[in-house]
């Protein structure tokens, strides 16, 4: 199950120690309340307000969040069967990944009423827009290219440090030109240009899971959220895990 950790995982799935692109740490701006018992798959800013997927068979939802208080405005929730995973709105519409189903959700960003759903073929993870495509993680390596309209791939990129590829990139966010990535299971976010695939820097995040409460293994970092500012360096970083009690507000500090 997606949960769980093994140690081949752990051993062999991580990033590189030693890379040669730039690293960032962080410090804490703010923080904010995020209810320990959302499994965190999906995280998006839009007019305001957040937007939060969260996974796991019959606690699957969708919500829209007030930043300030945590309080949920409106939610829906997803069928027993069907395991949330990474979402992104598009114009008036909001798509939401589901794990192993195939199947992709699409509701109306007003009502949440579902508007229509598509079959994809692999695994669904991470999912971000960037202004013109979807585009997908699924616990590879790879992300997927795709149209908005139809679901269709329109093209694949691997992603790779120094020539690697890096599997298990989970829950993704387009912010000023890059895809940023959350490797499950990892303290790291990692920095890719969507054109080559390349990662350009990597986010370490670790001990932020400290500052929060985080009691099972399943606590993971995943939840990252851009809210844009009036010019590209004054947008603002949100980030959060699987079961956090706590949505942080970061600035990163260069490290390497």
């Amino acid at each position: 199950m997606k949960s769980l950790l093994t140690l081949f995982c752990l051993l062999f799935l991580a990033l590189p120690a030693a890379a040669e692109v730039p690293v960032y740490g962080y410090q804490i701006v703010n923080r904010y309340p995020h209810n320990p018992t959302s499994f965190t798959q999906g995280l998006e800013f839009h007019d305001g307000y957040l937007y939060e997927g969260t996974g796991r068979n019959g606690r699957s939802t969708l919500s829209k969040l007030n930043l300030e208080t945590g309080e949920v405005l409106q939610s829906k929730r997803l069928a027993s069967r069907y395991f949330g995973e990474g979402i992104s709105i598009v114009g008036d519409r909001i798509f939401q990944l589901t794990w192993q189903s195939n199947i992709v959700f699409v509701y109306d960003l007003a009502s949440f009423d579902t508007v229509t759903s598509f079959y994809h073929p692999t695994e669904g993870w991470g999912l971000t827009w960037d202004g013109e495509q979807l585009i997908l993680s699924d616990g590879t390596a790879t992300l997927q290219f795709i149209d908005p309209e139809t679901f269709q791939v329109q093209r694949k990129v691997e992603v790779t440090l120094e020539g690697r590829p890096i599997r298990n990139l989970n829950e993704l966010e387009y912010i000023n030109g890059e895809v940023w990535a959350n490797v499950w299971m990892t303290n790291e976010i990692v920095r890719v240009d969507p054109a080559t695939g390349n990662i350009n820097s990597v986010v370490n995040l670790t001990g932020l899971s400290q500052e929060t409460r985080a009691d099972s293994s399943d606590a993971v970092l995943n939840g990252i959220a851009w809210l844009k500012g009036s010019t590209p360096e004054s947008g603002r970083l949100f980030v959060t895990g699987k079961l956090w009690s706590d949505l942080f507000e970061i600035e990163l500090v260069p490290l390497q």
